[in-house]
């Protein structure tokens, strides 16, 4: 028996191509013979043979492989340019929770369990039960007695802003003043072309009140001396303005404009909001709360109308003991279009946020590039709280609908269409509007900071504030609250991104929405009593700047006595 050759008989190193499997395959041959003795070969269809054919021709052409994931591609790419996705499967995008407006559904699910709900306790009458643990705060800013050393100069600032704002800039240039040694003109308010309102400040405040309270203090008088106004030909635009960055430390002034101030004997600051630092010295923080919580008293004819609407609303809560709720919603065209967030007005909501927005702000929301997004906004606790959804806020945490509310707001949008479940759930609801006549608003209806100004003496004098929007006005209503009522705000701050995420529940039962909502009411209690931090502002946090602690011996014989 012959060896079996593996070269090629010419003598050559180069092996040869391998054979056919078909040949050199023992177990191929094997089941050839079988089946050739056994004459049951099956027949072999059409695509038995080409897939037959097909592996041959790849096993002799193995280098094919190398371009087998490029074939792979083309063929997927073509099939997918020949498919048709409106036949393929239809992927639906769900919303992020808390994404969009739905209460208006939430309200017509929960309403039946609400109007039968008749488990709560009088909510107006148990609010507040957190009582600061060493006692209560009182105020206690020291006054000077003693005469002014001769004045530095005078500092003539200007305003800007609304009420609240214009408020910040009069009780900073007061500390400003008083720590230069300065004497300060009665402020200018800036015509603002958001609010306009042309009111000056012996319109809003009681100047000579003012004067008095800050005598021994600051010196406040109403214009600068006329031999001093020769030498800019009697024109402020020619004193020299110092353009101060925002929230610039005392230190600052004491450096780079006392020198000023000396050598000129009259300078200008303009703008002055926001231009000291809410971190200062404590001769810097008590005139500022001597500023604002004692001298700023409101102007008679302001004062006397908020007044007779505070005794009207007692009268109106007999029922509960001469205790109402305040309210500062803040759902006005302008607002709604700023925030840009998306509500329920469909088309016509759309077209009137557009107008507003190029109205009063020219371009900012339509610049290239700028990307809104609403949905976003609104998971943010960003969106102004719609009437409906005050509503159902407090009726979750207990307020029943014999509940006396005050409304403090400005135009609402959409008043006719939005205010119908609000007062739905709140039939003794009032305003300014609805508690004095047109004669009593005449002369302050065209004005909007002295119309904010009315709302702001109502609201102090509520036994609960409820604020839905963030701004100056709620910031410095807790504030003065905590001045007067022993250093707990009575106010309620409710969580705006848990809010928009229970809102757009559609599972949320009755029961579980109400323990959401007085976990949040009780929240706001815990936090009624807090200490001011370094970079807090004073106007909203008076402890203990402003205040004193009282222990619970003192406490407890002050009670006794009254």
């Amino acid at each position: 028996m012959q060896a079996y050759n593996r070269l090629p008989s010419s003598g050559h190193t180069t092996p040869s191509p391998p054979q056919s499997p078909s040949v050199r395959s023992p177990r191929y041959r094997h089941g050839r013979s079988k089946q050739g003795r056994s004459g049951q070969t099956p027949p072999r269809t059409l695509p038995h043979r080409v897939a037959w054919l097909l592996l041959s021709v790849l096993l002799r052409r193995q280098g094919f492989f190398l371009f087998a994931p490029l074939i792979y591609i083309s063929g997927m790419l073509l099939y997918m340019g020949t498919l048709s996705f409106d036949v393929g499967p239809v992927i639906t995008h769900r919303p992020a929770l808390g994404s969009v407006y739905r209460s208006p559904q939430l309200y017509a699910k929960l309403r039946h369990e609400m109007d039968s709900d008749n488990s709560t306790a009088d909510a107006i009458s148990t609010i507040w039960k957190n009582s600061y643990k060493v006692g209560e705060w009182r105020p206690c800013i020291n006054r000077s007695l003693g005469g002014l050393p001769d004045s530095n100069g005078y500092i003539y600032v200007e305003a800007n802003g609304g009420l609240n704002q214009q408020r910040t800039s009069i009780c900073n240039a007061v500390a400003v003043a008083g720590y230069l040694n300065a004497t300060l003109v009665i402020p200018n308010f800036h015509y603002h072309s958001i609010w306009r309102d042309p009111s000056k400040f012996d319109d809003i405040y009681d100047k000579d009140y003012f004067i008095s309270t800050l005598e021994n203090d600051v010196r406040v008088v109403n214009k600068i001396p006329e031999y001093l106004m020769e030498r800019f030909d009697s024109n402020l635009t020619n004193v020299y303005n110092f353009r101060i960055k925002a929230w610039s430390s005392i230190q600052y002034y004491k450096d780079n404009v006392l020198p000023r101030l000396l050598e000129e004997k009259v300078i200008r600051i303009s703008p002055f909001a926001n231009r000291l630092s809410f971190d200062a010295p404590p001769a810097v923080q008590k005139l500022r709360c001597l500023a604002n919580y004692e001298a700023l008293r409101f102007s008679n004819p302001i004062l006397t109308l908020g007044e007779t609407l505070v005794r009207r609303m007692k009268e109106h809560s007999a029922s509960s003991g001469g205790k109402y709720i305040s309210v500062h919603l803040r759902f006005e065209e302008d607002m709604v279009a700023f925030s840009c967030c998306v509500y329920d007005g469909g088309k016509q909501e759309r077209e009137d946020m557009a107008a507003a927005r190029e109205r009063g702000w020219r371009g900012k929301f339509t610049k290239p590039g700028r990307v809104i997004r609403p949905g976003a906004i609104r998971i943010n606790g960003k969106c102004p709280l719609t009437p409906l959804e005050v509503g159902l806020m407090l009726r979750g945490m207990g307020f029943d609908k014999n509940t006396s509310i005050y409304l403090a707001s400005g135009k609402i949008y959409d008043a006719e269409r939005n205010m119908i479940p609000l007062l739905e759930m709140f039939p003794l609801l009032q305003t300014k509007e609805m508690l004095a006549s047109s004669m009593e608003l005449e002369p302050f209806k065209n004005f909007s900071s002295r119309m904010a100004a009315i709302d702001y003496t109502v609201c102090l004098h509520s036994e609960a504030f409820i604020t839905t929007q963030g701004g100056n006005f709620p910031q410095f209503l807790m504030g003065h609250r905590r001045y007067l009522y022993g250093g707990h705000s009575k106010t309620i701050r409710p969580d705006k991104r848990k809010l928009a995420q229970i809102f757009d529940n559609p599972n949320i039962g009755w029961k579980a929405f109400k323990r959401h909502m007085l976990n949040m009411r009780s929240h706001s209690d815990s936090k009624g009593f807090e200490l001011k931090r370094p970079n807090d502002s004073i106007y909203s946090f008076p402890c203990p700047d402003c205040m004193c602690r009282m222990n619970k011996s003192e406490d407890s014989r002050s009670k006794t006595v009254t």
